[in-house]
């Protein structure tokens, strides 16, 4: 009987219960979509704004000392101690070695060009290959950690050609007081030695760096007589947007308990990082770039809040639809169940049919919707991000959770409409 009545529903109202499960189908998208995103969104926000810059700066422990006694930085004169080439590798090899996305380190000196100026150079790595302890290999440096720079003439240097430690980059300030052009042969006078290189481009920072010249690490190594080694790192890393006990351990990791310093450890905090990063490079000190470290965390959690308000407007407008439409189909059946409650029939009776109709109803649109949703995060990863967001297993029985509320929700007003109305009323044409 029960069957029948609800089979008989679905036909002679198909149309009504086609919407509502078109209703529920567009909530259950956007639901999917969205929170699909939301969870798979961190690591490619952080990606993204790994574009812009570095988070972590280390820095010899001496020369970070003179730093902030006398308020200078890593290349200044003040500056005896360095950190060893030869152990960059290590950076791979901490416990949160596959957060660290890109790293490349820096070394100034002063060299006199041609005109009789002193013009201060950094060598660094441009898109230096490099084998790991670990037994793989990758390739780091500037090239990607200031892709925004603008190449106004000539090209990036490339440490894979032959060749590269004898070409410099120069920022468009210093090209343009002297009069060079990509092509250019300088010769440059250091402390330890000279050399005669090829301007291989200028670029355009935007900034400091526009007054700079760049060399290659071996380069500069050779101009100041300070072979194998390095003033500073700049490291690129995914991080977990800070909280209490990151803001904590930050201050003294050691103050810790163990179950908190485990967590902490254990977790992508740019504060664990660092702390990891200390304990792989001899003699050095690890410092979040505290502006961008906020920034990523704030992005990130607005980002996120704003899809969750997507989530909830749309789950909301699939509430108020129902409604509508599962009111709609009750009243035009207000006859059937009006004779239904004069033979007999109790209110819950009536009423688990109802809720019955409309949750096979749903549970049609929440398909529908799901795999509809899979394919808009899809959307979503390749349009925004440039690569595919993967399905996360929770997404599944949260969605489900949020239409059944929603389906519930939606169908109060229908349930109150079924418990006022009253059988002779309806059946005599009443009210």
């Amino acid at each position: 009987m029960l069957f029948r009545m609800i089979r008989g529903v679905l036909f002679h109202q198909k149309g009504k219960m086609l919407l509502i499960a078109l209703t529920i189908a567009l909530g259950a998208s956007l639901a999917t979509g969205m929170l699909n995103v939301v969870l798979g969104v961190e690591e490619k926000v952080n990606k993204e704004l790994k574009n812009y810059g570095a988070n972590i700066t280390v820095k010899p422990k001496d020369s970070s000392l003179l730093s902030d006694i006398y308020d200078v930085g890593g290349g200044a004169e003040l500056n005896t101690a360095y950190l060893k080439e030869d152990e960059l590798g290590k950076l791979k090899t901490i416990f949160w070695a596959f957060n660290i996305v890109d790293f490349t380190p820096f070394l100034d000196t002063q060299v006199v060009v041609p005109q009789g100026d002193s013009v201060k150079i950094t060598g660094t790595w441009f898109n230096h290959h490099l084998d790991l302890p670990t037994g793989e290999s990758l390739d780091a440096g500037i090239a990607s950690m200031r892709s925004w720079w603008d190449i106004t003439e000539g090209r990036w240097i490339d440490e894979k050609a032959e060749g590269a430690d004898q070409e410099i980059m120069a920022g468009t300030s210093v090209a343009a007081g002297y009069g060079w052009h990509a092509g250019d042969r300088i010769l440059l006078k250091g402390s330890a030695g000279e050399k005669e290189v090829t301007l291989a481009g200028i670029f355009d920072a935007g900034g400091d760096e526009d007054d700079l010249l760049f060399g290659s690490l071996d380069l500069v190594q050779a101009l100041c007589g300070k072979e194998g080694k390095v003033a500073s790192i700049e490291v690129s890393a995914l991080t977990t947007p800070d909280n209490e006990l990151a803001r904590r351990a930050a201050r003294n990791p050691a103050a810790l308990s163990s179950r908190d310093y485990e967590t902490w450890y254990c977790t992508a905090y740019v504060s664990a990082i660092c702390y990891q990063i200390q304990e792989a490079i001899s003699g050095s000190t690890a410092t979040a770039v505290r502006k961008v470290a906020e920034s990523e965390g704030t992005i990130l959690d607005k980002t996120k809040l704003l899809m969750i308000l997507i989530t909830a407007l749309s789950l909301i407008g699939s509430a108020l639809g129902i409604s509508n439409l599962v009111t709609a189909s009750v009243m035009e059946r207000s006859k059937e169940i009006g004779l239904l409650k004069a033979i007999g029939a109790k209110d819950r009776s009536i009423t688990g049919v109802v809720m019955t109709e409309i949750l096979i109803t749903a549970l049609f649109g929440y398909a529908a919707g799901s795999l509809l949703g899979l394919g808009f995060a899809q959307l979503i990863g390749h349009g925004v991000f440039g690569s595919a967001i993967e399905a996360d297993p929770r997404v599944a029985p949260i969605v489900a959770g949020l239409i059944a509320l929603v389906t519930v929700a939606g169908s109060l007003p229908a349930i109150r409409t079924i418990l006022r109305l009253r059988p002779a009323e309806v059946l005599h044409g009443g009210h």
